[in-house]
């Protein structure tokens, strides 16, 4: 997936713990921690959809939804 596609994050900032796998993963740098400790989408148009936060989240905190998909189902 490249840059110009929809991808949204949803995050469920009651179920992240803050542990920062899913910033640790992210290739393209897209989260950071915020000042509570809770993963954030800070660079949102330069995520390229590869999925790897949701997949190593523990918690499954994070769900990475590509409106192209949505569209198709």
């Amino acid at each position: 997936m490249g840059k110009g596609k929809s991808v949204t994050h949803v995050v469920d900032k009651e179920w992240c713990k803050g542990c920062g796998i899913c910033v640790h993963f992210c290739p393209k740098k897209v989260l950071e921690l915020d000042r509570k400790g809770k993963v954030d989408t800070v660079r949102l148009e330069d995520c390229i959809a590869c999925k790897l936060c949701e997949l190593r989240c523990p918690d499954l905190a994070i769900q990475i939804i590509n409106k192209q998909e949505r569209e198709n189902d």
